[in-house]
Formats: structure tokens, C-alpha cells, sequence
């Protein structure tokens, strides 16, 4: 058995019946061609990197599945490329180092650790941190009184109009 896994991209213009109705022509698709879907998984909608038909985000679906045989790999592209509800799509086969992968993140043993981190003591008054280099403690030199410069009067030639 070979593995293989297809993700595709579809319209986000479209209602969400036709979405789901969308990847469900996939996975049928699949089925009828002696194909064991392994993993569906459902990535929703999300930024495109770039505008595809004019479009900056896409509902992402990625199947994973075995085929005994990778004939059906060109039957099923070409399925895709006629749908004119797919934007993008990708085949990849896996390798070992693949299954492994994903068997591995289906499990939880990849992805974001959660660590278990120390409480911090917060106080709650600010008044009880004081730190020398604070802007705010530094001594000012005290302010001089400045004269106030008065404008002088604008003198109008006789020769101008106004």
C-alpha cells in the first residue's frame, strides 16, 4: 500500500453547504476508487499568501489515505483541476518518516508543549517598586520664568493696497 495525502483549497465564496459538499465529493471520490482515508482533517478558512482568482483566503482540507496502487493519484488531479471550486491543490506521497509524522501528531507527541510555569507574585501597588533609573525619579533642575516676547506692530506701506 502506497500513501499518499491531498490538500486542496476551496472557494470561500461559496455557501458552507457547498464546502462541505466540496470535500465530501473528494473523500466519495476516493472510496470509489479502493482508497483507505487514513486522516480527514478540516483546516477551515485561512490567509492565502498570496491573491489567488482574486481571492486572500481559502477553506483548507487535507486528506490523507492508501492507495494500493498510484493510478489513482492522476485520476483523482485531474478530478481536482476541472473543479472550478478548488483554487489550489497539492499531492504528496509519503514516505516512512511521513507516516510517522502524522501518526505521531495525531497522538499529541508533536506540536506545542505546554510548560508548566511558576506563579508570579504581582504586587499590587506600584508605589512599593521603586527603581532608581525610573525616569520619573530622576531630579529636574527647577524651571525659570522665561519673558514673554511681545509681537511688534506690522507697519503698512502707503503704497500698498489693502
Amino acid at each position: 500500500m502506497k500513501n499518499y495525502e491531498v490538500t486542496f483549497i476551496v472557494d470561500p465564496v461559496l455557501s458552507g453547504e457547498e464546502i462541505k459538499s466540496t470535500a465530501q465529493t473528494y473523500v466519495d471520490l476516493l472510496k470509489n476508487k479502493n482508497c483507505t482515508i487514513v486522516h480527514m482533517y478540516e483546516l477551515g478558512l485561512r490567509q492565502l499568501a498570496y491573491s489567488v482568482n482574486k481571492r486572500h483566503s481559502g477553506v483548507y482540507f487535507c486528506y490523507e489515505f492508501q492507495v494500493p496502487s498510484g493510478d489513482v493519484i492522476a485520476e483523482v488531479e485531474l478530478a481536482l483541476r476541472r473543479d472550478e471550486r478548488i483554487m489550489r491543490f497539492l499531492t504528496v506521497k509519503l514516505d516512512r518518516y511521513g507516516i510517522k509524522y502524522n501518526d505521531d501528531k495525531r497522538q499529541g507527541l508533536i506540536g506545542t508543549i505546554k510548560k508548566k510555569v511558576a506563579p508570579v507574585e504581582r504586587r499590587d501597588d506600584r508605589n512599593d517598586r521603586r527603581d532608581d533609573r525610573r525616569r520619573d525619579d530622576r531630579p529636574r533642575p527647577p524651571r525659570e520664568e522665561q519673558p514673554a516676547v511681545a509681537a511688534a506692530p506690522v507697519e503698512k506701506n502707503e503704497g500698498e493696497n489693502s
